[in-house]
């Protein structure tokens, strides 16, 4: 079921080498409990030939099955739900079952994909007729009716968006919606946990410009709507980023931000590290869990193995999408602590509440290789451990 690296190279590149003994405490017991028992060396400090063993074992480990290569592709399902992209070789089994699959592929293709398509066609088509009138009115006088319409335009088209989907969304704690001059973070899975959370409220997004269909959504909405959109070249410049949020939080009358810390989709087993940009800007958090059923439809989105349009085929062709949102209780940055350690406690609160493996790796391992520090980091450990021991003789 897990796939192996085939080459010297994959082996290499994994992110999880050394995974297991992150925390130092643990690298120390096991060491000392491989060493019990077997005589200390009389010379040369308190190294062991047995320590080899204990990294020896750790790499096999990492690489036949690690904890952060598998979150970048789709988790494996208990029992087939009949989408031939959970598992190829199920409608295989027998001639009742693949009858079965083909009348699902029917009824999926034949039926389903139409009517999404042209409720998403609708629902797209109205985001931007819309928006653009209501970025007609003026700010002055017009403004809290400019403000009322524009998110009243954008829930109905996300909307009309989920149904296209078929999307059945369960919001609980509703109490703790994030409010006006906040900033709402949750744990991302999908481009469509955009819809999902919007379909329960109004918010300004976050996000670099883009040309084409997607621009021209994208000025639509800016006309109705304060949503803060960079140019590439920006996106580069941390400190105007963090400005232009700070503009925006300072503001307590604009639509809470919408912003997903991983910075790239991980596939609804876990949370990975949250940048710390987010949490440098001041103001209240709002976390969102975001947890989908994958019974019903797969949406993470592996987006090294498919393309936009190849994912919102897939979306469209599956049974339905269907979540729990899961909004949690206002978070300020405490005294003394950093913007890692904020993040850091968020990150588990959110993942707590969806049931989801909190990890601490940087979701850019998914497209780059685990930086050296980590290695020099576990050197600088066991080097400590020897230094320390050989010192107390």
């Amino acid at each position: 079921r897990t796939q192996r690296p085939q080459t010297l190279t994959h082996i290499t590149q994994r992110p999880q080498t050394l995974t297991h003994i992150t925390d130092d405490s643990s690298l120390e017991k096991e060491i000392v409990e491989l060493r019990r028992n077997r005589p200390r060396p009389v010379e040369g400090g308190d190294f062991a030939l047995s320590d080899v063993f204990y990294f020896s074992r750790r790499g096999v480990e990492s690489i036949m099955e690690d904890e952060v290569t598998h979150r970048f592709s789709s988790e494996e399902l208990a029992s087939w739900n009949l989408l031939t992209r959970t598992n190829n070789n199920f409608h295989y089994i027998s001639l009742r079952l693949t009858i079965l699959w083909g009348v699902g592929v029917c009824i999926r293709y034949g039926i389903l994909l139409p009517l999404r398509v042209t409720l998403a066609a609708i629902g797209i088509s109205w985001l931007v007729v819309g928006t653009t009138g209501v970025g007609f009115l003026e700010n002055g006088l017009c403004s809290r009716l400019k403000d009322w319409l524009s998110e009243l335009v954008h829930v109905m088209c996300y909307r009309i968006c989920a149904r296209g989907l078929s999307a059945t969304i369960h919001y609980h704690n509703r109490e703790n919606k994030p409010k006006k001059g906040g900033i709402c973070v949750a744990n991302h899975t999908s481009p469509i946990d955009v819809v999902i959370l919007a379909n329960d409220g109004g918010y300004a997004m976050v996000g670099q410009v883009h040309g084409g269909l997607m621009g021209v959504i994208q000025r639509a909405m800016v006309r109705a709507c304060p949503h803060i959109w960079f140019e590439r070249a920006e996106m580069k410049d941390r400190h105007l980023v963090t400005k232009r949020l700070r503009d925006h939080v300072n503001d307590k009358n604009k639509l809470p931000i919408l912003i997903f810390p991983e910075g790239t989709c991980i596939n609804n087993t876990s949370v990975m590290m949250f940048k710390k940009g987010s949490f440098e800007i001041g103001g209240t958090i709002y976390p969102v869990a975001i947890k989908y059923d994958p019974q019903f439809g797969d949406a993470f989105w592996n987006s090294g193995k498919y393309n936009m349009v190849s994912y919102l085929l897939r979306m469209m062709t599956s049974w339905a999408i269907v979540c729990n949102v899961w909004y949690l209780p206002p978070m300020t940055q405490q005294e003394g602590e950093d913007a890692v350690q904020f993040a850091n406690r968020v990150k588990s609160a959110i993942a707590h509440q969806g049931g989801l493996v909190d990890l601490s790796w940087d979701g850019g391992l998914k497209r780059a290789k685990v930086k050296d520090t980590f290695r020099q980091e576990q050197q600088k450990i066991y080097s400590h451990m020897l230094v320390r021991d050989d010192s107390s003789d």
